[in-house]
Order: C-alpha cells, then structure tokens, then sequence
C-alpha cells in the first residue's frame, strides 16, 4: 500500500515570508541571540532565517565557531513543534555539508536527537534520520551512533516506521554495521532484514539485502543468516524484476555461502540456476558476485558434479570486458574441474 509522502510544510500561522532577513558580518551572530529569545515568534524566524544560511558551507564552518549548535540542542526538546521542526531542518543542512558533520559529531548532536525517535511529528523524525544517516557516512559518525546505543532502537524502528524513514534507517544501519554487529544481531535485526527483503518497495529490498551483506560480511553474521533461515529467501530475490535488487542480493549470499552451513542452505534453496543465469546475463551488474558465489558452491561434491555441465558458461566470462569477471571464471572454472 501505498504511503504519504512527509510534509515538511509549516502550520499555516507561521509565515516564513515576514522572517527578517539579516545581511552582514553581523548575521549569524544577531541570529544566534534571537534563538536565546524568550520570544517564541522570534525563535521561529531565526531558525527560517538559518535554514537558509546554512546551505552555505562558510556559514556552517561560521555558525559553529560562534556555537550555535549549542543553542541547537537545546531547542531540539522545545516545546513548540515549529521550533523542534526548523531545528532539525537546520541540522540535517548542516550536516550536508563535511564541516557541519564534524561539527555535529564533536558537539554531541547525535546523543541529542536520540529523544526525537519517538517524536510524533513525521518531519520530525524524518529529519532526525537523516541527520544518522550523513552522520553514519564517516567512521567517527559511525562510532559515534553506535555509542549513543542507538542501533537496537534503529532496528526496533524498522518494524514501525514510515517507508520513507525506514530507507533512511537501512542506510544507517549499513554504515553502522561495517564496524560493529553484535547490538544489531542481539537486537533481532536478520529476522527484521529478512522479511524487509519481501517488502513491495524497491529501494527497501534493495538496502535491506546490502545491510544483510554487511552483517554477513562478519563470521557471527554469517552465523545468524544461516541459522534465521535468511538464505531461501536471498535465492528467491536473484530473480527479483530489479537489477539493484539482484546485486545486493548476490553480494550478501556470497558472503554467506563462505560457511560451510552457508553453501550447504544455498545448495539446498537451488541456487545454482538462477547464479548461472545471472552469469549468462552479460548485462549483469550481478554477474561477478554470482561466479563467485557459484565457485564457493563447486567446493561441494553436488556443486562441482552440477556446474560441470555449465562450463561453457565460464569459458564465455574469459573475456568478459571487466577483467574481474574474467579473474573470477578462470577460478571458477579451476574449481569446478578439480579432482580429488
């Protein structure tokens, strides 16, 4: 079913048009005092006044340097839902651009937003998902969600949140799970993954299977996707109708099928003919994950016995433009022609 798109539009008695525009050297500073105001009205004009600024990195690199971020944190648990609002707006700016990240990372912004998960207002959390998303795309940013223990509260939101929000969350996860996955995994997150791998959206299936390739990328991940029973449900996307989809779900069950319990699940889901198909596909943005899943599944007698009779498969990867592809199909056909 289909969802709303979030509305980022503000109650209708706010009127951005009447925000004061400040010129000058004298900006940001005079910005930063109204948002010390007790003055509500002069709070919401000054964060309009800053959503604007802040697309400009100098003024970024300016604002932090006069500690606005500060000021920020502590508008983030106003009481007024326009204030909460245009301050996330203003983080999630900033944290477009590199120096707002850091800045966001060295003043603690992401312990802050932690209170925001369970905001009522849709905005509100979408703006505070994608401040974790940028955040999470630097490995300092990614420790620093980690250590905020917000991954088990992500993992829990997946069940629960909007589809735009739950994109945003995978994305996170993603980078997140690259370093660490033991709150994740203790957290349920490869039965969550793995009926988000039957989702109707796209872009879901697509970044859930590349979260579950990170997981699986770790030996106590590689565990759990075996043992949750996630690798049918990865042989049944390698003929998912979208080729993002099919990419991501190559990579993660190569990485599974790394453990013999992997190979072995694989084997008996019939994934030999949807890989060769991928293979034989010369368009195939899968093809070099599918030979080399299919050379991890040669190492079973069953394996070897089957692609036996696909040889000329690989023969044609043997020039292949992509000298990778190449590489992998004289492995592959290495493996598949041993003999004990």
């Amino acid at each position: 079913m289909a969802q709303p798109r979030i509305s980022a539009y503000l109650p209708p008695d706010i009127d951005p048009t009447k925000a004061p525009l400040a010129f000058g050297r004298r900006a940001l500073p005079k910005l930063n005092e109204e948002l010390q105001s007790p003055e509500l009205l002069t709070q919401q004009r000054a964060l309009m006044a800053l959503c604007d600024l802040v697309h400009d990195p100098e003024k970024v690199y300016e604002a932090i340097a006069l500690g606005f971020l500060d000021n920020l944190k502590t508008l983030l648990v106003h009481h007024d839902q326009t204030v909460q609002q245009k301050t996330t707006e203003v983080l999630s700016i900033m944290a477009l651009h590199s120096i707002g990240r850091q800045g966001l990372i060295q003043s603690g912004v992401i312990s802050a937003l932690t209170g925001l998960l369970d905001d009522p207002v849709d905005i509100c959390r979408k703006n505070t998902h994608q401040i974790f998303d940028m955040m999470a795309k630097l490995p300092e940013g990614a420790g620093g969600v980690l250590q905020a223990g917000l991954i088990p509260p992500l993992v829990l939101k997946l069940k629960t949140e909007l589809d735009e929000i739950q994109e945003l969350i995978l994305d996170t996860l993603s980078n997140c799970l690259r370093v660490e996955v033991s709150e994740a995994l203790a957290a349920g997150a490869v039965t969550v993954l793995k009926e988000k791998l039957s989702h109707p959206s796209t872009a879901i299936r697509r970044k859930a299977a590349w979260v579950l390739l990170e997981i699986s990328s770790h030996a106590e991940g590689k565990i759990a996707v075996c043992e949750e029973g996630v690798i049918p449900v990865l042989v049944s996307l390698l003929e998912d109708t979208q080729p993002e989809v099919r990419v991501n779900t190559t990579g993660a069950l190569m990485f599974a099928a790394v453990t013999p319990q992997g190979r072995s699940s694989a084997m008996g889901a019939e994934a030999i003919p949807p890989l060769l198909k991928l293979v034989a596909e010369e368009t195939s943005k899968a093809r070099l994950n599918a030979i080399k899943t299919l050379t991890l599944l040669a190492e079973l007698p069953e394996g070897r016995q089957t692609l036996l009779d696909h040889r000329d498969t690989f023969q044609r990867c043997l020039h292949d433009p992509s000298e990778a592809v190449q590489r992998a199909a004289q492995i592959a056909i290495t493996v598949i022609e041993w003999k004990p």
